[in-house]
């Protein structure tokens, strides 16, 4: 069978692409506040990136439940079942109010004790606390914003939520020059600009957030009952014990796994929180620009998600494993320049966030060691991305929560408080768990482990 099958192509890309966009901007953005935030200090970026890992521990908890409503509705239109479809859309809406209504709450009433868990500095915890409780009030509309985008992205529209996101980011960059700075001139990038602003500082910053995600998850619920084909309107919105029972089949152990490797990502934080105020900034510095260059992979996660879905749900094995052979294929070759670019451009980059030269030194190494390591990553994103589509999320729980557990927090524990080294050594183990990953993923994709076993041979 040929490796790559051209006439899937224009198919893959007509649903990446938009996705790359949408998350190509939402970096930028990430680049921007970093780089706003950066220019009040080194102490406000501790401020901020301290908790970012929880900010991934919910937001992927969230959409793990929007990946139980891909596989229903991608499958369902696959097989040509449009009411399946619509009903489970019409749940997304109800579940996504209940979800979001709970984590709202549970967020802004831990905002307190998030910080002392996550070992931040004393000195900065009053800070860290206020911008965690203001950034999360918005959680409601955050999580309309993931599961109803990717309800829509089930149906095989990925533009309308690249132009939500667009619209959002470009919400959250004005809003973020009128309240992070007072009036007056500031720096960022190397450019001085005149400003009329509030001075709120890093709270600003979660104020522009909390208010841009607001209106993300408006124009995302307006997009989706006006939609033609999964428009939930006239469906009952009651919870609904057979398109729920089928999602969150699917759902769970994707939320499991999440949460697991979330959690890991937190105290993996944690610990790199404790080596002190320049490795933490270095580590946001290095984890905001790692970022974009993540883009070609959960660009293409997506595209193998709904593709896989669709061809499910059409009974359709033979595209199925055209399709495998084409990802992996294609994921490899993007995430290959990738990492070149990010090795050949770590200092620069990093420059562009701070002025501090040890933040500086830090943050470009780590940046060049998992540079290396990005071709590999990208086969287990999309080999997991297929296994969503198909409903297969069990087996990924297993292998990601394992190897985050057992490789990067174990590693980075042992080096960090017994080995006394720092956060060079810290990344090495987040890399190789990246590389174990790639070896478990790259068996079982090659053994045809991720499709469902009635497609097996």
């Amino acid at each position: 069978m040929r490796l790559l099958d051209l006439s899937m192509l224009s198919t893959i890309f007509t649903l990446a692409w938009p996705t790359m966009l949408e998350q190509l901007m939402q970096t930028a953005v990430q680049y921007i506040d970093t780089a706003m935030v950066g220019a009040l200090g080194t102490r406000a970026t501790a401020a901020v990136g301290a908790t970012g890992t929880v900010n991934w521990l919910v937001g992927s908890t969230v959409s793990s439940i929007g990946v139980g409503f891909l596989a229903i509705i991608s499958q369902s239109i696959g097989a040509g079942d449009e009411r399946t479809a619509r009903r489970a859309a019409a749940q997304s809406v109800t579940v996504t109010l209940v979800a979001g209504v709970l984590l709202t709450a549970l967020t802004v009433l831990l905002g307190g004790a998030v910080p002392v868990w996550m070992q931040v500095d004393p000195e900065i915890r009053g800070l860290t606390a206020g911008y965690f409780r203001i950034f999360y009030s918005a959680m409601l509309f955050r999580s309309a914003s993931i599961i109803l985008g990717m309800v829509l992205r089930a149906a095989g529209d990925t533009k309308t939520p690249m132009r939500a996101g667009i619209a959002v980011n470009l919400i959250n960059i004005v809003l973020n020059v009128f309240l992070i700075y007072p009036s007056g001139p500031i720096r960022i990038f190397g450019l001085e600009l005149s400003v009329l602003g509030l001075g709120m500082g890093v709270q600003g910053a979660a104020l522009a957030s909390a208010l841009s995600f607001a209106a993300g998850g408006v124009m995302i619920a307006l997009a989706l009952f006006r939609h033609r084909t999964i428009s939930p309107r006239g469906e009952a919105l009651r919870p609904d014990k057979a398109i729920l029972r089928r999602c969150f089949r699917v759902a769970l152990p994707n939320m499991f796994q999440r949460f697991g490797t979330s959690l890991g990502y937190v105290v993996f934080a944690a610990m790199i929180n404790s080596l002190g105020e320049v490795s933490t900034a270095a580590h946001t510095v290095a984890n905001t620009v790692e970022s974009a260059f993540y883009i070609p992979g959960w660009g293409m996660q997506t595209a193998a998600a709904t593709l896989a879905g669709n061809a499910f749900g059409a009974g359709d094995r033979g595209r199925l494993r055209r399709l495998g052979h084409s990802l992996v294929l294609l994921e490899v070759l993007l995430m290959l320049v990738s990492g070149a670019l990010l090795f050949l451009l770590a200092e620069p980059l990093v420059r562009l966030f701070t002025q501090d030269p040890e933040v500086i030194r830090l943050g470009a190494a780590v940046l060049k060691m998992v540079a290396v390591s990005e071709p590999f990553y990208g086969v287990p994103i999309v080999v997991e991305g297929m296994m969503q589509g198909a409903g297969q999320t069990r087996l990924p729980l297993l292998l990601n929560v394992c190897c985050m557990w057992g490789v990067r927090i174990v590693g980075t524990f042992v080096c960090t408080r017994f080995l006394g080294l720092g956060l060079v050594s810290a990344w090495g183990c987040m890399i190789a768990h990246n590389m174990v990953l790639f070896v478990l993923y790259g068996i079982l994709y090659l053994r045809g482990r991720w499709l469902p076993p009635l497609y097996t041979e």
